[in-house]
């Protein structure tokens, strides 16, 4: 069982690792990235990969969300 929940916390790790140069989609707020908005991205990337450690699975349902809405704002519908 230590097996089931470590692959999880490290998939999440990597998870955050790679998703956090679009971590503005996981929220309803902007729809793009602020302009040098953060003075120190390694501790904000492994910031993000902490909390994407045990938050994955619903990081990943509102990025999904937020790319619907996002592409039914371009359609017009």
């Amino acid at each position: 069982m230590a097996w089931a929940i470590a692959c999880f916390a490290l998939f999440g790790a990597g998870f955050g690792w790679l998703s956090y140069s679009r971590r503005h989609l996981f929220s309803e707020g902007a729809t793009r990235p602020a302009e040098g908005a953060d003075p120190h991205p390694l501790a904000g990337r492994l910031g993000w990969s902490l909390l994407c450690s045990g938050l994955w699975p619903l990081m990943a349902l509102t990025g999904l969300h937020s790319w619907w809405r996002l592409s039914r704002a371009r359609r017009g519908g």
